[in-house]
């Protein structure tokens, strides 16, 4: 982030965008989309957030395709968070942690994204193998689906189920919290909740976690929108965007021209907030 800025575009080729790019919506399409965004994003962005269901929908050549993709963004030296949402319990929690997490696997990513939940502690065979294997995770906190509030705000003993995220992952992160940096377990925020971190009363701020922000772009979420957003927190704040990058595809130079503009306008916008 500071070297290249606080953006991560997405990789994210669903049917329709493939059409608008001229590909066909095959296995062959989808290969031709994942690598024009591997040589127009390596290097040259912060990270790169491929979505798992858009490969995982082809079966295992998909999947293979997504293997290739983390392993040229890899080669790039470029860090990759893969979209995958995973979460359940016990051995099968552990299952997905080896798969995206383990240093041995070829779908293995700098981060993923899971759900808790099932219970913030049903992460644990995660967050642990994030730690040892110098990788992350980043934990749904609060989404900016429609139906993510009857969730993330439901109150137990007083407190909101995101608060209980938040509490979780300011635990998990005490120690980089100790040492004034950010720890390996990250949150997803959307961009465009509105006042939800101010109403709950959330302290991302304090909590040493790198706060993914999707939506911004097509989905309405706007840099200024992050200020009202995370307040304190901005400089933690990774924004991403697939649809708005993307839309200047399938010109590899036009899409990394894309998501040098959007890096450049949120480091201006964290730049003047410290101001």
């Amino acid at each position: 982030m500071d070297a290249h800025g606080p953006f991560c575009p997405g990789i994210d080729p669903h049917a329709a965008l493939l059409t608008a790019w001229g590909l066909p919506d095959t296995v062959d399409g989808l290969e031709r989309f994942a690598m024009t965004c591997v040589e127009a994003f390596g290097g040259a962005v912060a990270c790169v957030k491929p979505q798992s269901a858009f490969f995982e929908r082809f079966g295992s050549r998909g999947v293979a395709v997504l293997e290739r993709t983390l392993e040229g963004l890899r080669e790039a030296g470029t860090l990759t968070l893969l979209d995958a949402k995973r979460g359940d319990i016990g051995t099968t929690m552990a299952g997905y942690a080896e798969a995206y997490l383990a240093e041995h696997s070829p779908l293995r990513a700098d981060a993923v994204t899971v759900s808790p939940y099932l219970g913030y502690g049903s992460l644990r065979p995660a967050l642990d193998l994030a730690a040892a294997t110098g990788r992350g995770v980043f934990v749904l906190t609060l989404t900016s689906n429609p139906e993510g509030p009857s969730v993330q705000h439901a109150v137990r003993d007083g407190a909101t189920v995101a608060a209980g995220v938040v509490a979780g992952v300011c635990a998990d992160n005490a120690a980089a919290r100790a040492e004034g940096a950010l720890g390996s377990v990250g949150m997803v925020v959307g961009a465009t909740v509105g006042s939800a971190v101010h109403d709950l009363g959330l302290d991302l701020a304090g909590s040493a976690a790198p706060l993914l922000a999707p939506g911004l772009g097509a989905q309405g979420g706007t840099p200024e929108g992050l200020r009202r957003t995370f307040g304190d927190a901005l400089p933690q704040v990774l924004g991403n965007s697939s649809r708005e990058v993307l839309g200047a595809g399938p010109d590899p130079a036009a899409l990394r021209g894309a998501a040098r503009r959007a890096a450049d306008e949120l480091a201006t916008l964290v730049e003047a907030a410290g101001a």
